[in-house]
C-alpha cells in the first residue's frame, strides 16, 4: 500500500479535481461577497451548487491517461479506485468546511442534511466513473461523467414529482422526508460504487491465466 499511495498521487488528475474546488469555493463565496442580497434559501441552493461542483470535480477521479497499461498489474481495479478515492478524500472534506465556513453564519442551512447532499452527489459521480470504466475501454471519460452527473441533476429537479422532491427548504414540512430519501439515494450510489468498481470476469480470469 506504501508503494502504491506515491504513484496514484502521480496519475491523479489534480488539474480537474482542483478546478471543480475552486469553482466550488468561488459558488459559495458569494454567499459572503453579496450577504445583503441572500436570504436563506438562497444561501442554501448556493450551497447546493457548491456541492455540485465538488462533485462534477470528483467525475474526472478515475480519469487514466495509462489505464490499459496499468489494467495488466495484479493491483485489483477496486483498489486502484480505493486508493484514488483515499488520497483525494482529506481535500474534498476541506473544500466542504471550507465551503460551509464561507457562508454567513446567519445564512448557514442545516450543516448535517446539506453535507448529506454533498457526500451523495459526489458518491453519485464516483458511481457513474466506476460503470463507465467497467464498461468502456475510455481512459478519461471525466467529461463524459460531469455531463451525465449534471444531466441527472437537472432531470430530478424538472421530473421528480413534488411528493418525491430531493430539493425543499429547512421550513418545509417535507424537509425531513426528504433527507431520508437522500439517505435511500445514498446507500444506492454506494452500493453501485461497489458493485461497477469490479472488474469483468473475463478480465480476471485472463490475468490468473497470464499469472
Amino acid at each position: 500500500m506504501a508503494e502504491l499511495i506515491p504513484a496514484v498521487w502521480r496519475t491523479l488528475p489534480w488539474r480537474a479535481l482542483g478546478s471543480g474546488a475552486a469553482m466550488g469555493l468561488l459558488i459559495a463565496g458569494t454567499t459572503r461577497v453579496w450577504e445583503e442580497h441572500y436570504n436563506p434559501w438562497l444561501a442554501l441552493n448556493t450551497l447546493r451548487a457548491s456541492a455540485l461542483a465538488f462533485a462534477l470535480g470528483l467525475a474526472f477521479l478515475l480519469d487514466d491517461p495509462a489505464r490499459h497499461t496499468t489494467a495488466t498489474v495484479p493491483t485489483p481495479r477496486p483498489l486502484r479506485q480505493a486508493l484514488r478515492l483515499a488520497v483525494v478524500a482529506p481535500f474534498a472534506a476541506l473544500s466542504w468546511i471550507a465551503a460551509i465556513l464561507l457562508v454567513p453564519t446567519g445564512l448557514r442551512p442545516p450543516l448535517g442534511p446539506v453535507t448529506l447532499e454533498a457526500i451523495t452527489a459526489g458518491v453519485l459521480a464516483l458511481a457513474l466513473g466506476a460503470a463507465w470504466i467497467r464498461r468502456s475501454q475510455e481512459p478519461e471519460p471525466g467529461v463524459s461523467i460531469a455531463v451525465a452527473l449534471l444531466t441527472l441533476a437537472v432531470l430530478a429537479l424538472l421530473l421528480i414529482p413534488e411528493d418525491w422532491t430531493l430539493f425543499v427548504d429547512p421550513d418545509d414540512p417535507r424537509w425531513a422526508d426528504s433527507h431520508e430519501r437522500w439517505w435511500g439515494v445514498l446507500a444506492a450510489a454506494v452500493t453501485l460504487a461497489a458493485v461497477w468498481a469490479r472488474e469483468p470476469l473475463g478480465r480476471r480470469g485472463y490475468r490468473r491465466s497470464g499469472a
